[in-house]
């Protein structure tokens, strides 16, 4: 391999981490939960320069509520899931699952279904509205979920070699979150290579870090492809993580041009040992057409506004496709309103390189498309064959597709149609009156059953699974290295719980205090992660305050700023 870099640094970082190997197999779970809270510690300390950094990646200007994005999604969830990691540890400690005490559900088709959120009363108040829960696979009982929670951590002497982390370079708490699942659910030591796009981060993480880094299990090395390619082929590296698109995992597994084919036609991969992956798709975002008001109309178009612009479009899991009912009196309504949405959106630097060309590249497939400040609304989509249904975007591009029916009959379509015709399982969004889910019953119930993802959000977005830490992230299983679609592996899942298939998050319709008043008991207001959320960027600067110290005197300022919002 032809390299123009310095191949001692990596050489060197992988020597550490096989010595290291072995210091971890000698770390007791009680050191193991102690560099975890040590970790959480360090992060609530940097959690300002973490934004800082982010804000310089990201362009945004020191006062945008946009910064929100960047306190909820980066250290805000790393302590999440610091401190949720830190519990199991410690119920692992006691010889017990990290789910004993936990009330385990039923999903359709007999499956287990393991509460994620809310956990514990802070949950409850925080996203009062809200829950988020993971299934297993069917056939997997409640005893048997019980017994394997806790994945490689149950037997941690046995350890699992080195494992590589690509990083990704759009959400700065991926990087990290998936180098502790490496560590925790998988009993390996890291080599974490992060995304070039992320380098001004690199003393905040080697900040946090610090203490797994001077135990020798965790090395960040920076560079691009010839580091990341040099890096993934390193024979000391036993297995491969990461984070992006389709054609970034097929190029790392397959290779490039037509050596690249010859080798998937044969069945010969490129990279000769295993590789997950969380990548991205084309996730829809399904309305069924029922009895809106006009706040309700506007609301729910600032919902889908955000599942497309949240962090500028950047977002593997952004939804791309609406899914709406061409029967629905409504629709037209909707429509107006979702143009509006996009329209008054916060303007915002296209920071993520290609992603201008990428837009242009719609523009192009969709020239008579409705644009502004950047942004594409592409409606009346053919049912099949167009690009934008199997083209990831990763940019401020979003499709309507019409399909007929009502009721039932519309949502099956649906169910079919983001089945089979979008690319990508990672997930799937749902959006209907608490009226039209209690008139569908048990039709609801086999849809989201159906929807074969691996988050389904009802009246809430899939981004919520990623920010709870005991929620499951990754795509619908049974993904094959030659058919990726959104990936192989699941990631986060803070109970560490085995046989997972996905996560479903439920939210209000409505944001209170209306939701009060048409007897929704759901106390939270608009969302803080919300585009237009005026005071997102002060939500989630005391949001992470509390998160990093627990103190209830920050209880009243997060409560008064997410009303303002």
């Amino acid at each position: 391999m032809s390299t123009t870099f310095d191949t001692a640094v990596i050489d060197t970082a992988l020597d550490d981490l096989t010595e290291g190997a072995k210091t971890w197999a000698a770390t007791d779970l009680r050191r193991r939960r102690e560099l975890l809270d040590e970790l959480h510690a360090l992060t609530a300390r940097d959690a300002e320069s973490w934004v800082a950094a982010a804000r310089t990646i990201k362009k945004l200007d020191a006062d945008s509520p946009l910064l929100g994005e960047e306190w909820m999604s980066g250290p805000m969830t790393l302590l999440a899931s610091a401190k949720a990691l830190s519990e199991s540890l410690a119920a692992l400690e006691r010889g017990a699952s990290p789910i004993d005490g936990v009330d385990l559900g039923t999903a359709p088709g007999g499956r287990v279904s393991v509460p994620a959120l809310p956990h514990g009363f802070y949950d409850w108040l925080l996203l009062n509205g809200f829950s988020a829960e993971v299934w297993l696979r069917p056939g997997v009982d409640a005893a048997t979920a019980r017994r394997k929670a806790g994945l490689a951590q149950r037997d941690p002497k046995q350890t699992n070699g080195v494992g590589a982390v690509l990083g990704a370079g759009n959400i700065m708490s991926i990087a990290p979150l998936d180098t502790l699942y490496e560590l925790y659910a998988n009993n390996r030591v890291v080599a974490l290579k992060l995304n070039p796009i992320t380098d001004p981060l690199l003393p905040v993480f080697q900040a946090v870090f610090a203490p797994f880094i001077e135990l020798g299990v965790v090395r960040i090395l920076t560079g691009g492809a010839p580091e990341g390619g040099y890096l993934v082929n390193h024979p000391k590296v036993d297995h491969v993580h990461m984070t992006g698109g389709a054609p970034t995992h097929d190029a790392i597994v397959w290779g490039v041009g037509e050596d690249a084919q010859r080798r998937k036609q044969a069945g010969e991969p490129a990279l000769t040992k295993p590789i997950t992956s969380e990548l991205g798709g084309v996730a829809p975002c399904i309305i069924v057409p029922g009895k809106w008001n006009k706040a309700d109309l506007k609301f729910q178009a600032e919902h889908v506004a955000t599942m497309r612009l949240h962090n500028g479009g950047y977002n593997c899991v952004a939804a791309q496709t609406v899914v709406l009912s061409a029967d629905w009196d409504q629709k037209d309504q909707f429509l107006t309103e979702l143009r509006a949405a996009i329209d008054n959106a916060p303007v915002r630097t296209a920071y993520y390189p290609g992603s201008d060309t990428r837009v242009e590249g719609a523009l192009t497939s969709y020239p008579d498309a409705g644009r502004a400040n950047g942004r594409v609304l592409v409606e009346n989509l053919p049912m099949t064959g167009t690009p934008l249904l199997r083209t990831e975007y990763f940019s401020p591009v979003l499709g309507v597709v019409e399909l007929p029916g009502t009721g039932a009959e519309f949502l099956d379509k649906a169910v079919d149609f983001a089945n089979d015709e979008l690319m990508g399982t990672l997930g799937a969004n749902l959006l209907a009156h608490p009226t039209s889910i209690s008139e569908l019953g048990d039709a609801f119930d086999t849809a989201v059953a159906n929807l074969r993802y691996g988050t389904v959000a009802i009246n809430s977005w899939t981004g919520l699974a990623f920010l709870t830490p005991r929620a499951s992230w990754g795509a619908f299983p049974g993904h094959t290295i030659d058919d990726i679609q959104s990936g192989i592996g699941v990631v986060h899942n803070a109970f560490l719980l085995d046989d997972v298939e996905r996560t479903v998050v439920r939210g209000p319709f409505r944001p209170a205090p209306r939701s009060l008043f048409a007897g929704e008991f759901a106390t939270t207001p608009k969302p803080p992660w919300f585009v237009a959320n005026k005071t997102a960027a002060a939500t989630g600067r005391k949001l992470t305050g509390f998160y990093g110290d627990g103190k209830l005197r920050r209880l009243p300022g997060i409560f008064v700023s997410a009303l303002r919002g």
